[in-house]
């Protein structure tokens, strides 16, 4: 064991608290953009496009016009289509540059994405499309980076990464703070992004001082540290392992390797076993991916047009009383808080059976699908519920339609990563994390169809499409019975080689004697 256990420990407890301050408070604040609405309303953004009054001034105010609407919703799809398309290039950066070199890029696009905020104006209002893109891309980047933190903590690593994306998720309430001091404070909207912009001194120390620079390993070696003050030794064994990896990968592509379904070794402390399983394609291709990537898409366009079209249905359910929008926007912007509380639920349903001995053959894979089924099946369910409830045009529901869709956002995103991280190689999870989150970005792009078919045929009724919604949500229940019903063969062919192996031996023993 290394000498300075003690300080490496507090490493790590600083990472994973510094990381949960940077989640908190800038990754995904580009998910409080309905709060964010109410205030560029009021400076009169897009404000041109609504039809004059008879006194020749344009209708500027909080409830804005439909034209209007339609502007604001486009900036967020656009966002956070990006949010999800341009992470497949993140992904790549992170697996083959390292964690210094995705920092550094998400915080120069994320500070670049505040500062055009913070210059923009109801003048300039189409700035809002790329900076809404760039503080989305950068802060997913963060998320990213920040969810291999969980490898520092193998017994508790699925909790750690559902705690970041239910940080990532609360963070959306940034912007009520910011709508908030704009309100009621008089503080500028400009003032408040140029904030944002100088704590990008905090993403840089925590760079440069708390997270290594390529990745953290999983499984974790026993004298793994990292950081201004880790020895060459550790880094040169850190960079060798990767290197055996790599030479791995490659022998695994060479001899055309491709497995219907991935399978682990029985020793997962051997990550070289691993690499020459299993390759990036396979795990593309395997059913895993492919369900599971139908499982997040539709419940993220589901989430992603409830988000992007709140501010216009709380417009219409209130009819158009501005003082009761801005209750309702800022009600739904502190339950977005909740989604820090929410998401350890879904991590410990996860990690519930850590600790516990597994079962005869079981792997440690095998025993962490088993318990991901409960929660893929839960996150299912929770969706079915928020979409009822939205479906439903009644204004005080909507309290409840809140607290569903923070709570179902907590465990969709949590979950997702940590099945990432579960189903597929550790080398693999940058790549393959961002693959998913790129389709699901493409498909999540249909919300904007849904808004314009709202707002035009169905004459603002979004009836019809919450029920189609709602329809296409019962897919998700495949990804949970798949998993169910693949473990459960698993278990059962380990039992029969179990058999066989105590058959074979007996009748050995029995010819010997």
């Amino acid at each position: 064991m290394m000498r300075n256990t003690g300080s490496t420990r507090l490493r790590y407890w600083l990472t994973l608290a510094s990381g949960m301050l940077e989640c908190l408070c800038f990754c995904g604040v580009v998910f409080g953009y309905a709060t964010l609405v109410f205030v560029l309303k009021e400076d009169g953004y897009f404000s041109q496009l609504c039809p004059s009054v008879p006194d020749g001034n344009s209708t500027l105010n909080s409830t804005g016009c439909s034209q209007q609407d339609a502007q604001f919703c486009l900036v967020f799809t656009i966002a956070s289509f990006l949010n999800n398309f341009i992470t497949l290039a993140n992904g790549f950066i992170l697996d083959r540059f390292g964690t210094m070199v995705s920092r550094l890029l998400g915080v120069c696009v994320y500070t670049t994405g505040t500062l055009l905020v913070a210059f923009s104006s109801a003048g300039m209002s189409k700035l809002l499309f790329p900076a809404m893109s760039c503080i989305a891309v950068g802060g997913i980047l963060f998320l990213l980076t920040n969810m291999q933190v969980g490898n520092l903590f193998p017994a508790h690593r699925s909790t750690v990464i559902t705690l970041y994306n239910g940080a990532f998720d609360s963070s959306s309430d940034v912007f009520l703070i910011i709508k908030v001091s704009c309100m009621k404070n008089g503080i500028s909207l400009r003032s408040s992004f140029l904030v944002m912009s100088l704590c990008s001194i905090f993403h840089l120390l925590r760079t440069f001082l708390l997270l290594p620079r390529t990745h953290i390993p999983y499984p974790l070696p026993q004298d793994y540290t990292y950081g201004p003050s880790c020895g060459r030794e550790n880094a040169n064994s850190v960079e060798k392992l990767e290197e055996r990896r790599d030479a791995s990968v490659s022998t695994a592509k060479e001899s055309g390797g491709k497995n219907s379904e991935l399978s682990a070794p029985e020793d997962t402390t051997e990550v070289q076993e691993i690499n020459k399983v299993v390759s990036f394609q396979s795990c593309v291709l395997s059913w895993f991916f492919l369900w599971h990537l139908l499982w997040l898409s539709i419940m993220q366009l589901r989430h992603y047009l409830f988000i992007g079209t709140l501010n216009s249905m709380l417009t219409r359910l209130a009819n158009n009383d501005p003082d009761l929008v801005s209750q309702y926007t800022n009600v739904f912007a502190v339950t977005q808080l909740c989604g820090v509380l929410c998401a350890p639920w879904n991590g410990l349903i996860m990690d519930r059976h850590k600790g516990k001995p597994p079962k005869p053959g079981e792997t440690e894979r095998d025993a962490d699908l088993r318990s991901s089924c409960l929660s893929l099946f839960l996150t299912g369910l929770q969706c079915i519920v928020f979409s009822v409830c939205a479906a439903v045009p009644v204004l005080q529901l909507q309290y409840l339609t809140f607290v569903l869709q923070v709570l179902n956002r907590s465990f969709l995103y949590g979950g997702n990563a940590a099945f990432i991280s579960t189903a597929f190689p550790a080398y693999h999870f940058g790549k393959l994390y961002d693959l998913i989150m790129c389709i699901s970005g493409v498909i999540s792009l249909l919300q904007y169809p849904f808004f314009t078919l709202v707002k035009g045929p169905l004459a603002g009724d979004p009836f019809y499409v919450d029920i189609a919604l709602l329809i296409l949500t019962l897919l998700v229940f495949v990804q949970p019975i798949y998993v169910f019903i693949y473990c459960r063969r698993a278990a059962n062919h380990r039992a029969d080689e179990m058999s066989t192996k105590a058959a074979k031996d007996f009748q050995y023993a029995s010819v010997k004697l």
